[in-house]
């Protein structure tokens, strides 16, 4: 026969073995482990009836007790607690904890939404999964409303912006996007208009302002059909009303450029740089080819072009730079080539006349505009910047503006690892309390990424896995986890 004892040992511990013994009287013993207080012993006791049960085939007659011999110890508790913990500290370290009072359910369902983008609805179940407190879907309901609100959101920009560090002329980037909605009708908020996705779908548009790095600033929704290079202005000068700065130095595409954008800039007195259109061929690139016959420009060459204010023009002195870049010219160039060669089978009758930028329509004479061509050929490969900060670099100048890959970035993060879209709510409090949510997860997960240097993807994927582990033994709850691979333990302790 086999049995479970426990003996103590000299040094105070509690050795717990297994002894077999038959009817001769001999006896031979299997160390378990020795015990040093009730919770390792009774862990050491369910090891010793599970080694002894081993093997051992049961008759089921639904009579297992919990703790019984041979039956499994029951979890009482499983949470994702490495993963939890660090995103709280993060979510801390950017402020929104004071920002928000604590609110516990906002920082719910911002942390949810990192770990697994879904619904509103959904989201309870994400935090029974992850082992965080509960929170009901009737209370998300109720707290919506108040996330909406102009004072909350603002209370959240100025957060970020204490942790950017943002001060005057601090660099700051703006560009928009659209996010569609499922649904066939209109309602003078959400209206179809021009989609970056070429959608049909009844759209709004969002403006994004994020710091030189990407970490987001404010973010404002408007209409569908308002045009993009609208939205810009009010959504500095709120950020700069809000933060009581007299100025910033502005980052934007020529996209987002319209001449009245530009004289608007101008008239509030900001600093900017400006990626331009070119429409004719600047002086500088004139004068330079005049000088160097047949030659084409070095690879990354800058051009200069002062641009001095007037007497009577209300704005400061600018500075434009055009930089060629040699695979730019190739790519254009051989765009160039495939729309003339469309040009000339349109006019020689063999294809019908489409859109086209070189066929040119006099009364009923068609013909392939030369002019426009050659124009198109020296314009190929360079890209115009524009600024009126004093003293620029033009290294300074393309640095910045090659900085708004930074928001781009930020842009797909809360379309595709934040799930911004599609949104399923339909009134402008809810969209706005959306929006607000997905913005502050999208400043915890930008402060993981820069603390970490692991994509948001990747650290939720591998974290997540490690789970704690509560387990009841007799009487006593003991805590168990899979220990962690250390570049996942560097990860964690940066996170701060």
């Amino acid at each position: 026969m086999a049995y479970v004892r426990t003996v103590r040992t000299a040094s105070g511990a509690t050795a717990v073995q297994i002894v077999y013994s038959n009817r001769r009287g001999s006896r031979t013993m299997d160390h378990i482990g020795s015990a040093h207080d009730e919770a390792e012993l009774e862990a050491l006791k369910a090891v010793a009836n599970q080694r002894l049960a081993a093997g051992q085939g049961e008759l089921d007659l639904g009579l297992d007790v919990v703790g019984s011999s041979g039956a499994p110890l029951p979890i009482v508790a499983s949470r994702m607690g490495h993963l939890w913990d660090a995103l709280c500290r993060a979510y801390d370290a950017v402020g929104l904890a004071t920002a928000t009072g604590g609110d516990p359910v906002f920082r719910a369902l911002v942390l949810a939404r990192i770990i697994e983008p879904t619904s509103k609805r959904d989201t309870p179940r994400v935090l029974d999964e992850v082992g965080a407190d509960p929170v009901a879907y009737r209370t998300i309901e109720r707290r919506l409303s108040t996330y909406a609100t102009e004072p909350f959101r603002r209370g959240l920009a100025a957060a970020c912006a204490a942790h950017t560090g943002l001060g005057p002329a601090s660099l700051v980037l703006y560009d928009v996007t659209t996010l569609y909605f499922e649904t066939d009708q209109g309602d003078g908020f959400r209206e179809s208009g021009y989609s970056k996705e070429r959608r049909l779908e009844p759209q709004i548009t969002v403006g994004l302002l994020t710091d030189a790095a990407g970490f987001p600033l404010m973010i404002e929704a408007f209409e569908g059909n308002k045009a993009e290079t609208t939205t810009m202005l009010p959504v500095i000068k709120a950020f700069m009303a809000a933060h009581r700065l007299r100025d910033v130095t502005v980052v934007a595409d020529a996209g987002m450029i319209s001449e009245a954008n530009r004289k608007a800039i101008e008239a509030e007195g900001l600093s900017f740089i400006l990626g331009m259109k070119i429409p004719d061929i600047p002086y500088a690139v004139v004068d330079w080819r005049r000088k160097h016959p047949g030659d084409e420009p070095d690879d990354g060459q800058i051009f200069t072009q002062p641009w001095p204010a007037g007497p009577t023009d209300q704005r400061r002195d600018q500075v434009i730079y055009y930089q060629y870049k040699a695979d730019r010219a190739r790519r254009t160039l051989r765009g160039i080539d495939e729309q003339v060669a469309k040009a000339e089978k349109a006019v020689a009758g063999k294809t019908p006349i489409k859109r086209n930028r070189f066929v040119q329509l006099t009364g009923a004479d068609k013909s392939v505009n030369r002019t426009l061509e050659a124009k198109a050929r020296a314009l190929a490969g360079f890209k115009g910047y524009s600024t009126n900060i004093d003293n620029p670099t033009p290294e300074f100048v393309l640095q910045a503006y090659n900085r708004l890959l930074n928001i781009e970035k930020s842009f797909r993060m809360s379309k595709s690892d934040l799930a911004a879209r599609p949104i399923y709510h339909h009134k402008r409090e809810s969209i706005d309390a959306h929006l607000t949510i997905v913005f502050a997860a999208l400043a915890v997960t930008r402060h993981v990424e820069e603390r970490t240097g692991w994509s948001i993807r990747r650290f939720v994927r591998t974290t997540r896995r490690y789970r704690t582990i509560q387990i009841r033994a007799g009487e006593q709850i003991l805590t168990a986890e899979d220990p962690l691979p250390t570049d996942l333990r560097t990860a964690l302790a940066l996170i701060v």
